[in-house]
Formats: C-alpha cells, sequence, structure tokens
C-alpha cells in the first residue's frame, strides 16, 4: 500500500510537470532554456539544505557524496529535451509520447537484466505500444516532427534516470547529488542560449514551482517508490501520466481532446490495466 500511495503521488507530479511547462512555454512567458536552468538550480536549492538537516558535515558535501554524473546528465538531458519539446507539443500529447518512450526504454532494460513478464503484461504492454504508435501515426492531427522527437529523447534520459535511482539507499541525497551536478550543464546552457533569454516574472515563478514541488520533491519520493517496483512495473505505471496530463492540459490550458488522442490514451490505459491487474499475486 505504501508503495502504491507514493506512485500515484510522483505519477500526479509528474503530470504537473507537464501542465507548468506548458504554462509557461505557450504563452512565451520564459525561453526553455531558462525554465530548464531555473527548474534544476531551485531543485538544488531545496534539497541541498534537506540533505543538511541529518547529521552529515556540511550540506553541500553530503549531498555531493550522493548522486553520481551519468545519472546528472541523465536529469539534464530528460529536463531540457522537456522544455525545448513543450514549445512545439501540447501538455498531453507530449506526455504520452514522453512516457512511451520511457516505458520502451524501461521494458527492454528489464528484459535484458532477466525479467520475465507475465503473458498478461505482455498483452498489456503490446497494447500500450499499439496506442502509442497510433499516436504518432502521420495525420493531420499527428504531432510536430521535431517536437516529438525531441520529447523521445528525453523520455530515453528519463527511463536512463529512473533505471539507475533503483538502488539508491538514500533517495534525497541521492537526488540532491544530482540536482547539485546537473545545475552546471544548465547554467552552460543558459550561457550558450543567452541571444534568446526570455524571463518574465509569473514564468520563473512556474519553473521554480516545477523545480522545486513537482521536480526535487516528485523525485525523491519516486526513488522510494522505485525500491518496490521492478523495471517493466514501474515503466507501465508511468503510462498513467499522459492521461492524467492530457486531461488537465483541458481543464487548465484549454487543450482540445482529438480523437486521436482519445483512442491512443484508452489503449494505454487499458494496456495498463491489464498488465498490473492480471499478474498473478
Amino acid at each position: 500500500m505504501l508503495i502504491a500511495f507514493l506512485t500515484l503521488i510522483t505519477l500526479l507530479a509528474f503530470a504537473a510537470n507537464s501542465i507548468l511547462c506548458r504554462m509557461a512555454l505557450a504563452p512565451g512567458l520564459i525561453d526553455p532554456v531558462s525554465f530548464t536552468s531555473l527548474r534544476l538550480l531551485s531543485g538544488a536549492a531545496l534539497l541541498v539544505p534537506l540533505v543538511g538537516l541529518r547529521p552529515r558535515a556540511r550540506p553541500s558535501q553530503a549531498a555531493a557524496s550522493r548522486g553520481n554524473w551519468p545519472s546528472a546528465l541523465a536529469l539534464f538531458a530528460y529536463a531540457i529535451c522537456f522544455s525545448l519539446a513543450y514549445v512545439r507539443v501540447d501538455a498531453g500529447m507530449g506526455a504520452l509520447i514522453l512516457f512511451g518512450a520511457v516505458q520502451t526504454t524501461m521494458v527492454g532494460w528489464g528484459l535484458r537484466s532477466g525479467e520475465q513478464p507475465h503473458m498478461s503484461e505482455w498483452l498489456g504492454l503490446l497494447m500500450a505500444i499499439g496506442g502509442l504508435i497510433y499516436l504518432l501515426s502521420p495525420g493531420r492531427s499527428a504531432p510536430d516532427v521535431f517536437g516529438a522527437l525531441l520529447m523521445a529523447v528525453s523520455g530515453v534520459a528519463w527511463g536512463v534516470y529512473s533505471l539507475r535511482g533503483r538502488g539508491a539507499a538514500s533517495p534525497v541525497e541521492a537526488t540532491a547529488g544530482n540536482f547539485l551536478r546537473a545545475a552546471p550543464f544548465a547554467l552552460v546552457a543558459s550561457l550558450l542560449a543567452i541571444t534568446a533569454l526570455r524571463v518574465e516574472a509569473k514564468g520563473a515563478l512556474l519553473a521554480i514551482v516545477s523545480g522545486t514541488m513537482t521536480s526535487a520533491i516528485g523525485y525523491v519520493i519516486w526513488y522510494r517508490a522505485l525500491r518496490g517496483l521492478t523495471a517493466t512495473r514501474a515503466a507501465l505505471v508511468q503510462l498513467l501520466v499522459p492521461v492524467i496530463a492530457a486531461f488537465a492540459g483541458i481543464l487548465f490550458l484549454a487543450e482540445t481532446l482529438s480523437l486521436r488522442l482519445a483512442l491512443a490514451s484508452a489503449l494505454i490505459l487499458g494496456g495498463v490495466a491489464m498488465a498490473i491487474g492480471g499478474r498473478p499475486r
């Protein structure tokens, strides 16, 4: 029950990230690189002092002792591609592409590592992938190609980050260390994109909320939940995020629900339900 509750909290946080990003980027309140930088920097600024509350020498030393550079690079790659993609795609569409790529990455790794999914998980996986293929197939309501590609790269990076976090002994310290290491990548990206700098107060606030609440705290909870999830199941449950994001986008961003998105969401939800509900205890 604890793992289920923690997983639910993180799924809501992940969906909120999509909404906050679109709220900031769609009307041009902030440029995508600045959004990413503020998101990562504010996340680090929140987590490092939290690490310092534990009986260690100094917060920065404690945070730096956990986490690692490969995970930090994966975190940065996810965050920057995520922001750049959301300039071009809607919240629900982007989340479907993102977590479809996450699913493929994590399930592929699980199979490579020797996990043996039950038949119901295989059928659910095929159904969910079918929904994703249908979503991305050519047509009038198909997403922007470059935006979809960026979001797919973001999904692969997030899948790598999640897989690397499954063995984290201390979720708070590991996440803080990764955010701390990702910050320099964000600063370099901001310097390279300084001519496109555009930051309004509301856009900055949305980036900070995304960085502190739905990213930093959300990722700590996710690292904790990953202890009780196989790679296959962790990948599958994340496919609930796009559906949440899609309908939140309709409610808060006045985005439209296309027939393509509705059918793809139904296939993905059905696949997740089959995979998780059908496996024997």
